[in-house]
């Protein structure tokens, strides 16, 4: 499956792909006796999509498969549910992907294996939308034992009091998240959801999970600003604020980078090539100079597009490593 467009999707398979974080969740989150049945040191990801352009919509396209305490192996199907309300069709929408399962089964002959649906919601309001199929169906009583029937089990985030939010750090920050980022208390609460890295520890493990959630709050949200973004990066880390934003500038400067190269490489001819360094390094440093300087930094990117020397955009570029104000990067170019 090519990489999702929305940033809900993106962000919740950047979480759900973490092997010990889906494990967590389901030990909280499924139901109890499903919990107990499924032996989750089991639990494994699987890399085939059974989404075909019709579903593609709906779906996230994640499926675990787990092997049951006692019993055969059955599948565990994660859905992420990104929609701000709560869609009446969703059963339907399951039941369509189940039997996608289920043919690729029949063709290679393993046989067809349980599918346990699982929606998560993070909507602005409670979900009140039937848990089965028959409800979608309005089914005369006398007919019910010839209709499919079949439940999903549904986590509504917006059920849960923040302090009922299970599991693993990262998994609580995700949750929160999750929760908030459709609500207008979203500026409030991110401070609070940004302190929490402060108990993982490893700095490395920090970085890595605080990319992925900034990422998303950068692309998934109009409840924040940039500036409400790095304000909350530095009230959750008050004397490392600033090197953690500068780490992950140099980060996606480097990554800009590299995108343009390719961009320019894949075009095959040197002015390709330079146009797309110069546009990669050009969209690094809109991103740089706002992580690292807030709306100071947005106000210098006219120059910045002025600029048509590549070597003079990479000087720059390596500028905002050491650079303590505006003016030290203006003075690369300003000559």
């Amino acid at each position: 499956m090519s990489e999702l467009g929305n940033p809900h999707d993106r962000f919740f398979k950047e979480v759900f792909a973490r092997l010990g974080v889906a494990q967590d969740f389901l030990r909280h989150y499924l139901p109890e006796s499903v919990a107990q049945a499924f032996d989750l040191s089991t639990l494994e990801l699987q890399p085939d999509s059974f989404v075909d352009a019709a579903l593609q919509a709906h779906f996230s396209d994640m499926l675990y498969k787990v092997r049951l305490r006692d019993g055969p192996e059955t599948l565990v199907y994660v859905l992420f549910e990104h929609k701000s309300y709560a869609d009446p069709l969703i059963a339907w929408q399951l039941l369509r992907y189940m039997t996608r399962i289920w043919e690729l089964s029949v063709k290679q002959r393993d046989g067809l294996q349980t599918v346990f649906p699982f929606v998560v919601y993070h909507g602005r309001s409670k979900w009140q939308v039937a848990d089965n199929f028959q409800a979608l169906l309005k089914v005369d009583a006398r007919l019910t034992q010839f209709v499919p029937q079949y439940h999903y089990w549904l986590c509504d985030l917006s059920e849960f009091d923040d302090d009922e939010l299970k599991g693993e750090l990262f998994l609580q920050i995700a949750l929160r998240l999750l929760k908030y980022v459709l609500r207008d208390e979203l500026a409030e609460q991110l401070p609070g959801i940004l302190a929490l890295f402060q108990r993982l520890g490893r700095q490395q493990t920090v970085i890595e999970y605080l990319e992925t959630v900034l990422r998303y709050l950068s692309t998934g949200t109009d409840k924040v600003g940039d500036e409400d973004i790095r304000e909350a990066v530095h009230s959750a880390f008050p004397e490392e604020g600033e090197a953690i934003m500068g780490t992950l500038a140099e980060k996606w400067l480097q990554q800009g980078h590299q995108q343009g190269l390719q961009q320019g490489l894949q075009q095959g001819l040197q002015q390709g090539e330079q146009q797309g360094l110069r546009e990669g390094l050009v969209a690094g440093l809109e991103l740089g100079l706002e992580l690292k300087f807030g709306n100071e930094g947005v106000r210098l990117l006219p120059e910045i597009y002025r600029i048509e020397d590549v070597n003079i955009l990479r000087a720059v570029h390596e500028s905002l490593k050491t650079a303590r104000t505006i003016e030290d990067v203006r003075q690369v170019y300003a000559f």
